[in-house]
């Protein structure tokens, strides 16, 4: 097998969480006073995270009441969905692009927003995912993450990188817009590596194929090697099964056929291709394993709705609606 990365882990589950690289879109520090509130708007193809370093919040998302969040206590928004963050239920949620925010650096702002009573302060963030494999593992995920720390050992990760985080956002030194950036990053794969080990959910679907020992060593190969000619034949007897065994428990558990997922995978990498912009159509063919350009263009095409060329004269969110259909 070529092509493989030396790097990646040899478990299924784990090479999702190592191709987990982010696009932070948004960061900010938040220093609120009560009472105050703010909603965040819709960014399809985003996550939102939320990390209260001091004080607490009341986090609405729609699908229910709103929830108090406390201090060291975070909560991911992994479908990008509008929501709100406030003081205490009832007041005014002005959106968060009408508020006056200084700019730290290219993508990192300060907000000072309230009434001058009781204090909170918050990192939050927006940040997409580029890589394929990480946005189908983003897509299982629920409406909404909490991940709370009280009662965790004191050495554990969680409330260890929350405390630091906390100390660096009190007083923003030379440097320290980079370090809870790269913090928020560290902490985002983290509450998703803690709900892939705690939740029944993550055993289910997709996420359950990746847990299974052969059905993950099928996905794995697939998601290193699109350019392989793959047959179910090829990739059955990789695991030591029938075709016909392998392709009905792939198909019962991950939700369709092995090659329509082949084919559709392939698809996705070429618009990750596409968005760097660095690649032509015929290249980026034979990099997939067609043998030909208008083979490749057909499977585009009948996937994608929309032909390579219309693709590629499509930026940012217009190309992300392609790679989520």
């Amino acid at each position: 097998m070529k092509g493989l990365d030396p790097w990646a882990p040899t478990d299924p589950v784990g090479e999702a969480l190592h191709l987990l690289r982010m696009n932070g879109a948004f960061y900010c520090r938040a220093e609120l006073s009560a009472p105050w509130g703010m909603s965040m708007p819709a960014m399809p193809g985003h996550l939102w995270f939320h990390v209260v370093t001091a004080g607490t919040c009341w986090l609405g998302t729609g699908d229910g009441p709103p929830r108090v969040m406390g201090a060291s206590e975070l909560v991911l928004v992994p479908h990008g969905q509008g929501h709100t963050l406030l003081s205490e239920p009832g007041v005014p949620t002005p959106s968060v692009v009408d508020l006056p925010r200084g700019l730290v650096s290219d993508r990192y702002e300060l907000l000072r927003h309230g009434g001058g009573g009781a204090p909170t302060h918050m990192i939050c963030g927006a940040i997409r995912f580029d890589q394929p494999s990480a946005r189908h593992l983003i897509e299982v995920l629920p409406e909404t993450l909490h991940i709370e720390t009280a009662g965790s050992a004191p050495d554990s990760w969680m409330p260890s990188l929350l405390r630091l985080m906390a100390n660096e956002a009190k007083e923003l030194r030379p440097g320290g817009e980079e370090v809870i950036t790269r913090l928020s990053d560290i902490i985002v794969i983290q509450a998703i590596r803690t709900w892939l080990e705690a939740d029944p959910a993550a055993r289910t679907g997709w996420l359950g194929a990746l847990h299974d020992p052969q059905l993950g060593r099928a996905l794995a190969l697939i998601h290193r090697q699109p350019d392989h000619p793959w047959t179910v034949a090829d990739l059955a007897s990789e695991l030591a099964m029938s075709r016909s065994a392998f392709s009905a428990r792939f198909t019962k558990v991950v939700g369709e056929p092995v090659m329509q997922y082949v084919t559709r995978w392939r698809m996705q990498v070429a618009l990750r291709s596409f968005e760097e912009g660095q690649t032509t159509t015929a290249e980026l063919a034979r990099k997939l394993g067609y043998r030909s350009e208008a083979a490749f263009a057909r499977a585009f095409k009948r996937v994608l709705g929309v032909s390579p060329g219309a693709a590629r004269k499509r930026r940012g969110d217009d190309l992300l609606d392609l790679s989520m259909t």
